[in-house]
């Protein structure tokens, strides 16, 4: 990963990668998300409300990655002073939140026909909300650190402790039988029906690849800011 390290390489790549993700993936999720919504059969115990599918999982696993990068950035930026490192954990903060909030506004919705309630304290949905709410703590703490010159310790330390949540998150549905139902896609199978299932590995996969661009942009965003405000200061000293 240190051949990234310098900034000049690092846009060099992420340019054109920022357009092929983005394009690419904006074309799967529709692809994804149209088929979920318009060609697939309904469940025949769900009806039509199994079609929320298609973006709920996406943004589960989405919420979960992302605090997984934050995680390995951290580690990054900590052990191997990589300088982009927390660049990327900021870069990868706000996606992440913003597919934890829409996994839970889009799973209340499913939940209210499905379970008879908007919200139940069930075990997978209490540690996602948790997930949310660390996502904010640590944009906060990102961004507090930053605007008092810190470099970054704090949050890097932060986002490695924060990992403790994504197991709990996976195995709720094992530990604590509610309502949320058990896992529907194993290493052994998928208890959906195929005719149901095929467009979500490519909303998956759409929704993924979004995510990427996204991280990407903000990532050079952020570069861009860095370079501006130390051209600033130079010419305040020389002024």
């Amino acid at each position: 990963m240190h051949i990234f390290a310098n900034p000049a390489r690092f846009l060099q790549i992420a340019r054109p990668l920022t357009g092929w993700c983005g394009w690419i993936g904006a074309l799967l999720t529709v692809v994804g998300l149209g088929a979920g919504l318009f060609i697939t059969p309904p469940d025949y115990l769900q009806g039509e409300t199994v079609r929320i599918m298609y973006l709920h999982v996406p943004s589960a696993w989405l919420g979960m990655a992302g605090w997984g990068g934050i995680a390995i950035a951290s580690i990054m930026e900590l052990v191997w002073r990589h300088p982009l490192a927390g660049i990327a954990a900021r870069g990868v903060a706000v996606p992440g939140a913003v597919f934890t909030g829409l996994c839970l506004a889009t799973g209340s919705i499913w939940g209210r026909p499905t379970w008879g309630t908007w919200w139940e304290w069930d075990g997978r949905l209490t540690s996602m909300l948790v997930l949310l709410f660390v996502y904010i703590a640590y944009i906060a703490l990102a961004e507090a650190e930053a605007d008092r010159g810190g470099q970054g310790r704090i949050a890097a330390i932060f986002g490695i402790v924060g990992v403790v949540n994504l197991p709990i998150i996976h195995f709720s549905v094992l530990w604590w039988r509610t309502l949320h139902q058990g896992e529907s896609i194993t290493l052994q199978g998928s208890t959906i029906a195929g005719s149901i299932l095929w467009p979500l590995p490519v909303a998956l996969i759409g929704f993924t690849l979004l995510f990427v661009a996204i991280v990407l942009m903000r990532m050079r965003a952020m570069l861009a800011r860095q370079k501006v405000e130390a051209r600033l200061r130079r010419m305040g000293a020389e002024a």
